[in-house]
């Protein structure tokens, strides 16, 4: 197959779509989406989240060291886009958004209720990489609900009706079906 460049660029690459949890200095609870976002470390479990110093997120995080992931289903993707498009200095974005803010049980920050996947992290690490700083959180819980959980086992990605972000493209996608076992299928060559 043969290549053309793009030139130095975010190509289409979709990426998870996260919404950071924070509470501002006066403990008002904070929701920011977050398309530059993932798995950085197994052990300890580490996520990496960035976020552009302008951002009403990017001061919350710096002032508790502190965040939670919310995993938001397809459902509330008007939501998640919303937590992307207004600030909260401005306005409170769980009320406009008719969301559940709840305390973190190991971090000083919020999660969304609603949401049916959620990490609580501390932060790690603080990478300047340019526009962006980095913010490596170390995973201290994560919380799945009871509803969305099979017994004895995690629930399949496609079940909790997950979305990706493809930057280049500015929309957001479904993850589709799965196509086969990790791990696994490469085994048939």
């Amino acid at each position: 197959m043969k290549k053309k460049s793009l030139g130095a660029r975010i190509a289409i690459v979709p990426t998870p779509v996260w919404v950071v949890g924070t509470y501002d200095k006066d403990e008002k609870p904070n929701a920011g989406t977050a398309a530059w976002v993932g798995v950085c470390c197994s052990k300890p479990p580490c996520v990496a989240v960035s976020f552009r110093k302008a951002t009403y997120t990017y001061g919350n995080i710096v002032e508790r060291q502190c965040f939670t992931v919310n995993v938001p289903p397809v459902s509330y993707a008007k939501q998640a886009d919303y937590f992307g498009i207004a600030s909260g200095r401005d306005v409170d974005k769980f009320a406009a958004a008719g969301l559940t803010p709840v305390k973190g049980r190991l971090v000083d920050a919020p999660y969304i209720d609603e949401f049916p996947l959620v990490l609580e992290c501390k932060v790690l690490h603080t990478i300047e990489i340019g526009l962006h700083t980095q913010f490596i959180g170390e995973i201290l819980d994560a919380k799945l609900d009871e509803s969305v959980l099979p017994e004895g086992g995690l629930p399949n990605l496609e079940d909790l009706g997950f979305f990706a972000f493809s930057p280049d493209c500015s929309t957001y996608n479904r993850i589709s079906a799965s196509i086969g076992k990790a791990f696994s299928i490469g085994k048939e060559i």
